[in-house]
């Protein structure tokens, strides 16, 4: 059994090696060839100068070079860094700079971009580019330019350094709810343990096509790649263009299992599946946020051949939870029990365990906990902490993840998500949860995307505003407002919602950008002080 991430790869290269491990437009690859090439790549690294545990920041869409990069750095010993491709410059040269990066791999296009800004990424020795030459930087900051092809060519044989499981393998930025990206330490246990265990509930088999649509830089999205690798499955990359493009691909390539975040859910839901996608497709998975029940109801009624598991994760601890599909029909709201290899508590401020029905903040424990967020000791502090109320003999305690959360437990030990602390909506003296709103919104039917924020109001705290995308034309404020009332108590009616045609504004990984609609929204009610 594999024990580092990269030898996922060479075990089903030894096992299968002219099995599909890679599709990627025309072109596919085997495990035996994907091999090679990783080890290649890591070759080319060491060549380099990498050393143990320096980090190799990857730039790049979706190709077999991202791959082959991202599982090279692995065996050559160092930490991989996904950046996802959306990110603009001044993003990107941040997160250099922050993880001190040694390496930078990218394309030609996005290095010309970035060389203004490389003076300021001190740490950063050598730039690597897929596709072409670039004039170099400045005399000011020196950095080694080769190509991929030279890279490859390398006839360095010094061995990597020595690596457990406990060591780092990757470093992944998420947003957060405030601030900068913080870089999520994963080492080479986290993710594997994810990887096994996500296989493990979704029965992934070497028959498997998973479409990886997700950004690599998003936990959600990289797993689509260690689940394949773990079955022995093949992955098929694609970057996220339209809705359409995605089930078109699904049919064309005969994907089985397909991941994505809800508001991309939401506009698959509204378009008719051909039947190569609908005879093909085993499985869907969500997660990233509760996917609308009106999106689940018509998903199903397109796939009805097709499992849905809902899945609840955080990058601080990869997955948590995730919904057998046997209750789905029973419990369609609940983000279900903790995934093998990890256990949930829901508990009170001070620690103690909450009472069924009591909402509560969610604790993860087990393999999966991240090593905490890089060079950032005090975020690390506030979010790992000690396990409550169990072992308290231990000399070192064991550090859980702190989610900030909010979810409650059911009698029968099924978990409900509330929301996150920070989107809470405080207004009147009340605590309310943007997804209840959310909720019964889609359940108009007349609505694409939604997200219910708390703007700040000079008598109320926050008052709640609703930002909706139409789908019908002649939808209406007032039309909607009623159908919250007629399903929500007054305290959660929207005191305004805006109605646009355009789509929802996007983070990186694809969910709704709530901060950057707040910040639209900031000065709504200034008047009424």
């Amino acid at each position: 059994m594999a024990r580092l991430l990269h030898e996922l790869i060479l075990e089903q290269a030894d096992r299968h090696p002219e099995a599909a491990a890679i599709v990627h437009r025309q072109m596919t690859i085997n495990y035996a060839d994907l091999a090679g090439l990783m080890q290649c790549a890591a070759r080319g690294l060491l060549a380099l100068g990498l050393n143990r545990a320096e980090r190799v920041a990857v730039y790049l869409s979706k190709r077999l070079e991202t791959v082959a990069a991202l599982f090279g750095a692995a065996l050559a010993g160092g930490v991989f860094v996904p950046i996802n491709p959306l990110l603009k410059p001044e993003q990107v040269a941040y997160i250099l700079r922050d993880c001190n990066a040694r390496v930078l791999v990218t394309a030609r296009d996005r290095a010309e971009l970035l060389q203004p800004l490389l003076t300021d990424c001190p740490d950063l020795h050598s730039l690597v580019l897929v596709d072409g030459p670039i004039a170099r930087p400045g005399p000011a900051r020196p950095v080694q330019i080769i190509d991929w092809p030279m890279l490859l060519s390398s006839n360095d044989h010094r061995p990597p350094a020595r690596a457990i499981d406990l060591d780092m393998a990757a470093i992944l930025y998420t947003s957060g709810s405030t601030g900068k990206p913080k870089g999520v330490v994963l080492s080479h246990r986290n993710l594997l343990t994810g990887a096994c265990s996500v296989a493990d509930y979704l029965e992934n088999r070497a028959e498997d096509r998973i479409l990886a649509v997700l950004p690599f830089s998003f936990d959600y999205g990289l797993s689509q790649l260690t689940t394949a690798f773990v079955a022995g499955a093949r992955a098929v990359l694609m970057d996220y263009l339209l809705p359409r493009d995605v089930i078109n691909t699904v049919a064309r390539e005969g994907i089985t299992g397909l991941a994505a975040v809800p508001p991309m859910w939401v506009q698959l839901a509204l378009l008719d599946w051909p039947e190569a996608a609908v005879a093909g497709l085993r499985y869907i998975t969500n997660s990233g946020g509760a996917m609308p029940r009106a999106t689940l109801d018509a998903l199903r009624r397109s796939l009805p051949n097709t499992t849905p598991f809902l899945m609840y994760g955080l990058t601080e601890a990869f997955r948590s939870t995730y919904l057998s599909p046997t209750e789905l029909d029973r419990r369609p709201d609940s983000i279900g029990k903790a995934i093998p290899s990890a256990e949930v508590l829901v508990v009170r401020e001070d620690g103690t365990p909450c009472t069924p029905g009591e909402p509560g903040e969610l604790i993860h424990r087990g393999s999966l906990v991240a090593l905490g967020y890089w060079n950032d000791p005090a975020k690390t502090a506030e979010r790992f902490r000690p396990v409550p109320n169990q072992n308290p003999g231990l000399p070192i305690p064991e550090l859980a993840v702190w989610s900030g959360d909010t979810v409650r437990m059911d009698e029968d030990g099924f978990l409900y998500f509330i929301g996150r602390k920070d989107d809470l909506i405080k207004t009147s003296g009340y605590r309310v949860s943007p997804t209840e709103i959310e909720e019964v919104l889609y359940s108009s039917g007349h609505v694409a995307e939604a997200a219910a924020l708390g703007i700040r109001h000079p008598a109320l705290g926050q008052a709640i505003v609703a930002v909706v995308k139409r789908l019908r034309e002649d939808l209406s404020e007032n039309g909607l407002i009623t159908h919250c009332r007629q399903h929500l108590p007054n305290f959660m009616v929207p005191l305004q919602i805006v109605i646009r045609t355009r789509s929802l504004p996007r983070n990186p990984n694809g969910k709704i950008d709530r901060k950057a609609l707040v910040e639209e929204l900031r000065g709504l009610f200034q008047e009424e002080g």
